[in-house]
């Protein structure tokens, strides 16, 4: 090789190594993957809890003259369910965690959601929203794809959407404004709806829901309301709703509810 042709294959050599740097300097770095979704501490309530506070509750103000009905909601963060201390208990429905985003399926629903159905309880499942992961549509075909369904046997509860504070940051409301908000659940809503002929009830807290979805959407004539307030009474309600289906009141021992009504109110919102 020529010292002219050494000397050009050198400046191209080094002419590739400068360009190769500049694009270095100017390529963006690769984005932090999310979090894994499922921990177990995701259950309904848990952001409620630490962001809101949980004040004890005594039984003995809370009326349980048959004008409301005692439930209690469960995760895998329970394990195996000992389900006839919970009927003796007197509780009479449950709520199961079916499903988170999209990636998640709870490895204790079995037992937990049979369980349940098998010591007496109307029992339904619930689905722990993640807006920022995927579209409402999508959460709401992969909650009754993994056990979210329904069925009119006056034993099963229509599916819950669980939407609350986000587990995974500190972006409250998903880095979603009150417009879009509302228009995730709607569309979980409507896509749950046409799966299974039912509308989900709403699970939140009135604190949640009137920040991150700016109170402007009313979802009082198709969702029944699930509320979450650990106080001696249910409070203020989120936006719109005039009265509650359910109120979570506390989580010690476990998430503990109250239906809205009697029995037989009851096994009619399970019927539709």
């Amino acid at each position: 090789m020529s010292a002219r042709s050494h000397r050009w294959v050198s400046r191209t050599a080094a002419s590739a190594f400068v360009l190769a740097c500049l694009a270095a300097l100017h390529t963006p770095a690769t984005a932090t993957p999310p979090p894994p979704e499922g921990s177990a501490d995701h259950h309904a309530g848990s952001q409620i809890a630490k962001h809101e506070g949980a004040a004890p509750v005594d039984p003995a103000q809370l009326v349980l003259d048959g004008s409301t009905i005692p439930g209690m909601d469960v995760s895998s963060h329970q394990g195996d369910v000992d389900w006839p201390h919970w009927w003796g208990q007197g509780k009479r429905f449950a709520y199961v965690k079916a499903t988170e985003g999209t990636g998640y399926r709870n490895p204790k629903f079995g037992q937990q959601y049979d369980g349940s159905y098998q010591v007496g309880m109307v029992r339904g499942a619930y689905h722990f929203a993640l807006p920022d992961r995927s579209d409402g549509a999508a959460q709401a075909h992969y909650f009754v794809d993994n056990g979210g369904g329904w069925s009119p046997d006056g034993r099963t509860l229509p599916g819950t959407l669980d939407i609350e504070y986000n587990p995974y940051g500190d972006d409250t409301c998903y880095g979603l404004a009150p417009d879009a908000m509302v228009t995730w659940i709607r569309q979980f809503s409507e896509t749950y709806r046409a799966r299974t002929g039912r509308w989900p009830v709403i699970y939140t807290s009135t604190l949640w829901w009137d920040r991150c979805t700016g109170r402007v959407g009313d979802f009082t004539e198709t969702n029944p309301v699930w509320v979450a307030r650990y106080a001696d009474s249910v409070g203020p309600l989120p936006h719109r709703w005039a009265v509650h289906a359910i109120w979570q009141h506390t989580s010690t021992p476990i998430d503990q509810n109250l239906f809205n009504g009697t029995m037989d109110d009851l096994v009619a919102l399970a019927r539709g």
